[in-house]
C-alpha cells in the first residue's frame, strides 16, 4: 500500500516495537501517525522523539481495544493499522482469561473496526511463540505449530482469524512473526528478552551475568530498529493472508549471549548457572528470513553486537527511566 499522505493507527504504539515504528513512519511522508495506547506496557518517554512531529498524537479518549466504541472512534478515516497490543507471555501463563479476552477478543475486536471502517490495511504482530521448539533449523513459515504456551494459542488464534476474516470480508492483512526481539526501550516483561536486561543489571553490579540452564539454548535475536523496518515494510507491500518471519537466521546460544555482553562491557566476572525456569519456554528456535526479503522487501541488517551496543548505550543515557522499569516488575 502506498502510505504517502496516509492516517495511520498505531495500536499499542507507545510499547517497544511500536514506538521504533512511529519513529521510523516519520521518515515516510504520511499525514497522520495516531497513538492508540492504554499505557499498561507502554511508556509516554517511548514517544518522546515522535511527539516533536505534529503529525503524531496521542488518541486522547481512550487507547484500549476492549472497549469497541472508542477504538472505532480512533479507527475513523485511517488507511492503515498496526496491531501490537498484546498481554505479555508469562502474564499470559499466569492470567489465560485475560489473556483470552485481550489477546484474542481484543484482537477480534480491531479486525472488526477495521471492517467497519473501511481500512485498507492490516498488519499484526504476531510471535515466532507459534511455532515452539523447533522440529527443524531454521524455521520457515511452513514449519508446524509446535506451541506449548498460552501466548503462542493467542498468536495462533489471532492469525487465523484474520484468515478468516480476510475470506469473509476482504480484509487486506498482513502478519509478522518477530524472533526475540530487543533494544532500546526494552522492559523486563519479555520472558525471552528480560534476560539480556538482567545480564546487564549483574555486570552493572560487578556482578557476572546469570543463565538459567546450561547455557546451549540457542535463539534467533532481533534488533527493534529491524522490526520496525519490517513492519513499514510489511505495510507498503502488496501481498496480503500471509504471515512472515522477523529475525536474522542467526543462532546464538545463551552463553554466546552472556560472553558477548562480558566483552562488550570489558567485565571480567565469570559466567554463573542456576536451575533452569519450569516456564513454558523454548529451548530452541532460530527463524529462516528467506521468504520475507522475497515477498516484503525486508531484511534484518543490525547484527548482534552492534544492537548490544545500542542498548548498553541507551541504558546509560537513561537510568532513571531503566530503573523504573525495574521497579515495575518489583527487581527494586
Amino acid at each position: 500500500m502506498e502510505i504517502k499522505g496516509k492516517k495511520l493507527v498505531l495500536i499499542g504504539g507507545a510499547g517497544l516495537i511500536g514506538s521504533h515504528t512511529a519513529d521510523l513512519l516519520l521518515k515516510e511522508d504520511v499525514r497522520e501517525i495516531l497513538i492508540y495506547d492504554n499505557f499498561v506496557r507502554g511508556r509516554i518517554e517511548n514517544l518522546e522523539n515522535a511527539l516533536k512531529d505534529p503529525r503524531v498524537r496521542i488518541f486522547d479518549i481512550g487507547g484500549d481495544i476492549m472497549q469497541t466504541d472508542i477504538l472505532e472512534a480512533a479507527l475513523e478515516g485511517a488507511d492503515g493499522v498496526f496491531h501490537f497490543a498484546a498481554l505479555w507471555l508469562l502474564q499470559c501463563h499466569d492470567f489465560p482469561r485475560s489473556a483470552f479476552d485481550v489477546n484474542i477478543r481484543g484482537t477480534f475486536n480491531v479486525m472488526e473496526a477495521c471492517v467497519k471502517k473501511g481500512v485498507k490495511r492490516l498488519v499484526y504482530s504476531s510471535s515466532a511463540s507459534v511455532y515452539g521448539d523447533a522440529v527443524r533449523e531454521p524455521m520457515d513459515e511452513d514449519h508446524p505449530f509446535n506451541n506449548k504456551n498460552f501466548y503462542g494459542a493467542t498468536k495462533i488464534a489471532g492469525e487465523v482469524m484474520l484468515r478468516a476474516f480476510h475470506h469473509r470480508y476482504g480484509l487486506n492483512y498482513v502478519g509478522l512473526r518477530y524472533m526475540n526481539v530487543y533494544g532500546p526501550r526494552q522492559d523486563y516483561h519479555g520472558a525471552y528478552i528480560a534476560v539480556i536486561m538482567k545480564m546487564l543489571d549483574a555486570i552493572d553490579k560487578g556482578e557476572g551475568p546469570t543463565i538459567l540452564g546450561d547455557g546451549s539454548e540457542a535463539f534467533d535475536f532481533v534488533a527493534v530498529e529491524d522490526c520496525a523496518k519490517a513492519n513499514v515494510c510489511a505495510m507498503k507491500a502488496e501481498v496480503t493472508d500471509r504471515c512472515y518471519n522477523v529475525g536474522t537466521g542467526k543462532r546464538t546460544s545463551l552463553k554466546e549471549l552472556a560472553e558477548m555482553l562480558l566483552e562488550i562491557t570489558g567485565c571480567q566476572k565469570p559466567i554463573n548457572y542456576a536451575p533452569r525456569s519450569q516456564a513454558t519456554l523454548v529451548r530452541n528456535r532460530i527463524g529462516c528470513p528467506k521468504l520475507a526479503k522475497q515477498d516484503l522487501g525486508f531484511e534484518a541488517t543490525i547484527d548482534l553486537r552492534e544492537g548490544l551496543k545500542r542498548l548498553i548505550e541507551w541504558r546509560k543515557s537513561h537510568k532513571a527511566e531503566v530503573e523504573a522499569r525495574r521497579r515495575a516488575v518489583g527487581l527494586v
